[in-house]
Formats: C-alpha cells, sequence, structure tokens
C-alpha cells in the first residue's frame, strides 16, 4: 500500500507533532496547493491515505486500550460493556483494514472491489461449456427467392435464418426451424459449424405454428462435418421459471452463429401474430433478424424454446419471443414422418382452380366462422370443381399441412405436380353450422384456369 512518499511510521510521528504544535497555538494548517497537473489515480490516493490514517490512529488507540483492558479482565466480567466496547473495536479496525486494501487493488487495477464494508461482488455467469456443447447442433439457413420489382423485373434475393438439428434417419439429417424462414424458397441452403454449406429440402411445414422441419440428404454432407455436428437435446419448457438464466443461439443478420444471454422473462405469453394468438416464452437475450429458428436454451444446454424474430419486430428491445418447445415437439415429430418435398418446376407445378381470401382470427371471432381459406370462386372444370368444392366452402388443410392463407397454399403447391393426388380437408356451411368434410383431388395443370391463384 502506498501513501506518497511517507512511510506508516512517519507519517503517524508527523501527525502527533502537528497536533501538538496546533494545540499550543505554533502551528496552523497551510493552504492546500493544487496541482496544476491532475494526477491519473489521485482520488485513490486519497481515499486510500484517508482510511489509512483513520486504521492506524484506531489500532493506536486500540492498543492503548488493549492496555487497560488487560488489568480490567482480572477484575471485570467478560460480558461486561468494556469488553464489549473492546471487541468492537476490533471488528471496526478489521473492517478498516478490508476496505483500504480494496481501494488500493482497485488502484491497482483488479478486477472487483470486495470488503465487509461494500456491496457484494457480482457473479457473471460463464457459458462458454454450454455453448461449446450445443453450437455443433445449430445451423445457419439462406432461403434463395425471387421477388419482383415496381415494374415485374424479377431478380434472386437471399434472406437469412437459423436451423435446429433434432433428428436423423438411414438417409437425412432432420432440422428444425421457422416456417417463415423457409417460406417461398427457390432453394434453401444450409451452413453447418465447420462452414461446409448443402442444399436442403423441405420435409413438412405448419404455417399455423410458424414450424418447419427441412432434410438434408446424409450422402451430402463430409464426413468430417457428420464428426462435427450434433444432434439437440431438448428440454422441458413447461418447467421454465422466470429470472432463471436463457441462452439464444442464431445466425443473427446473417453473419454467422453467434450467442446472446438472459433470463426467462415470461413463460406462456400470449401474443398475436398473423392473425393467430399464439403462447410463447419471453426473454431478453437479444433475439435479432437470422437469429429465427436457432436455439433457445437453459443451462444444461437443452433445447427450450425456438427462436422467432417475427413474433417481436424490430420496434422494441430487449423483449425477445421464443415457441416453447414443449408445443412444438409433438409438431416436430410429425413434420419429420412427411416424405421430403422436392421443388417442381413452374411449368409443371400443380393447381387447384380457385380463388380465396384468408380468414384471420380477427374475422373468425367477428363471423364465427372457422380459419382457414374461404373460397371466393371455383372455376369450371378444375380440380377444385371436380372434387366438389363450392364457394363459401373454408380449406383448412392441404395434403396434411394446415393453411390459414393463399400465401402458403401457394408455397405447398410449389412442390407438387400436375396429376397428383392430394387430400384436402375443408369446413362446409350447414344448417347446423360448419362441418368438416375430406375431398381427394387430382392437380390440374397451369393450362387449366387463366386466372392466378
Amino acid at each position: 500500500m502506498m501513501y506518497e512518499e511517507n512511510n506508516s511510521a512517519g507519517y503517524y510521528s508527523g501527525y502527533q507533532q502537528n497536533t501538538q504544535d496546533y494545540a499550543q497555538g505554533g502551528w496552523k494548517p497551510e493552504e492546500p496547493v493544487r496541482n496544476q497537473k491532475k494526477k491519473k489515480g489521485s482520488f485513490f490516493h486519497k481515499a486510500a491515505a484517508s482510511i489509512a490514517f483513520g486504521l492506524l490512529f484506531g489500532l493506536s488507540a486500540g492498543i492503548s486500550f488493549y492496555a487497560v483492558k488487560g488489568v480490567g479482565d482480572a477484575i471485570t466480567p467478560a460480558g461486561s460493556a468494556a469488553a464489549q466496547a473492546a471487541g468492537q473495536l476490533e471488528d471496526a479496525a478489521k473492517t478498516a483494514e478490508e476496505t483500504a486494501d480494496g481501494i488500493a487493488s482497485a488502484e491497482n487495477g483488479d478486477a472487483a472491489l470486495t470488503s465487509t464494508a461494500s456491496a457484494p461482488a457480482v457473479t457473471v455467469t460463464d457459458v462458454t461449456a454450454v455453448v461449446e456443447k450445443v453450437m455443433p447442433s445449430v445451423v445457419s439457413i439462406t432461403n434463395v427467392y425471387t421477388e419482383s420489382d415496381f415494374y415485374g423485373r424479377t431478380r434472386e434475393s437471399e434472406a437469412s435464418g437459423s436451423g435446429i438439428i433434432v433428428g436423423e434417419n438411414d438417409t437425412e439429417m432432420l432440422l428444425v426451424t421457422n416456417y417463415h424462414v423457409i417460406g417461398g424458397a427457390d432453394k434453401l441452403m444450409v451452413q453447418f459449424i465447420d462452414g461446409e454449406q448443402v442444399e436442403a429440402q423441405v420435409k413438412g411445414s405448419n404455417a399455423k405454428m410458424d414450424l418447419a422441419v427441412i432434410a438434408v440428404q446424409r450422402e451430402d454432407i463430409e464426413a468430417s462435418t457428420m464428426n462435427a455436428i450434433t444432434v439437440a437435446k431438448l428440454g422441458d419448457s413447461k418447467a421454465l421459471q422466470v429470472g432463471e438464466p436463457a441462452i439464444a443461439i442464431g445466425n443473427a443478420l446473417g453473419y454467422g452463429q453467434s450467442v446472446t444471454t438472459g433470463v426467462i422473462s415470461a413463460v406462456d405469453r400470449e401474443i398475436e401474430m398473423d392473425g393467430i394468438t399464439g403462447t410463447f416464452i419471453q426473454t431478453d437475450a437479444a433475439i435479432n433478424p437470422g437469429n429465427s429458428g436457432g436455439a433457445l436454451l437453459n443451462m444444461k444446454g437443452e433445447v427450450i424454446g425456438i427462436n422467432s424474430n417475427k413474433i417481436g419486430g424490430t420496434v422494441i428491445e430487449g423483449m425477445g419471443y421464443a415457441i416453447p418447445i414443449t408445443s412444438a415437439q409433438p409438431i416436430m415429430e410429425d413434420l419429420m414422418t412427411k416424405t421430403t418435398k422436392i421443388r417442381v418446376d413452374v411449368e409443371k407445378q400443380g393447381t387447384i382452380g380457385i380463388s380465396g381470401v384468408n380468414v384471420t382470427e380477427e374475422v373468425s371471432n367477428a363471423y364465427n366462422i372457422p380459419l382457414g381459406i374461404y373460397v371466393s370462386q371455383v372455376y369450371p372444370q378444375t380440380a377444385a370443381a371436380n372434387a366438389g368444392i363450392v364457394k363459401g366452402d373454408i380449406i383448412t388443410e392441404f395434403d396434411g399441412t394446415d393453411v390459414t392463407s393463399m400465401e402458403e397454399l401457394k408455397s405447398l403447391l410449389e412442390y407438387y405436380a400436375a396429376g397428383t393426388e392430394v387430400e384436402v380437408i375443408v369446413m362446409q356451411g350447414s344448417p347446423d353450422g360448419y362441418q368438416e368434410k375430406s375431398v381427394t383431388l387430382v392437380l390440374g395443370s397451369q393450362s387449366d384456369i387463366s386466372q392466378t391463384e
């Protein structure tokens, strides 16, 4: 411990002499001299010196006290006021010493100031072990799609997202992500932890829950990459408690995998998205564009949620959302059993032959009709007309996949060629309300209709 140029003994002797001279009227304190150049760390020097002064003065007084106490103990019971005062003096001296050491440590660049007189040191949680364990199961996804400008000119564009390896079979590695990450894609590219990129195909999707499972063929993956990747372990989102730590991993802004941390801010948070109200996990771990489809983890390295930037948007801060894994798991397991879809050339894609209007949750509640696609027109001699679908029917499911909008139906049709037989679920009105009906139709060709579905 440094006190300018004075050692402790000399400093204390000078203090005694000056005090004595002042009492006799022969010494007055000098006017303080203001340094023209302020030295770095002067505050800590002064603070340490002041505390040391108090400490040494107290210790000196304590020594005198103990001398008296030694005699007094012989005639005074240990529990008397004098004994208690001695104990308090000893505790105060110890506190002063620890505080002075703490300030000196801070002056010397130590990371934390710790003493019995200060607040407890903050413990920073190290998540490196969890991240090292889970990162190989998280992937980056690039959605390559075609967009049109105001003048109808088309160009190829890309959007970024994330995914989690959740299973495998004899021929495929299976990944879960958000439906909005893969929707409308001309091509899907997956990048694994070692940087290898492989094309993926859609296995199945559920737009209502914003979930999709995509597949990468094992034969397309290098052996070194297979050794580097792992299948994620799923946790129990129902066991979450508000305030427990949370870790988010994902392809934020398309820059590659990154990690953010926070806590579980809320569970069972109801949020409306695309007219549908769902229940989500809320966290203050940053979830940015590109994080969608990535993993929300607990401290065991278990996936407790599937992050979705779409839910929170960009106008708020510190409020990210994830689909609870317990809600997502049954849907994921069903999608993993679907036949992997290969995109069909545009001119060969099948059609249904309808025009439709989206029935949102708001419309559904207002008019007491099911969610889905309201059939506003059926074109003659098309797949829909031949299967008995009529105006006023509401399409709710296409080939085992829930549909709530025409956009979703069009995306699904990109994987079906004309002539393919599919099952469609419709809700038909009756005097007793809407009744579910399953119809089988054979998709028509583009030439069957002149209007765009």
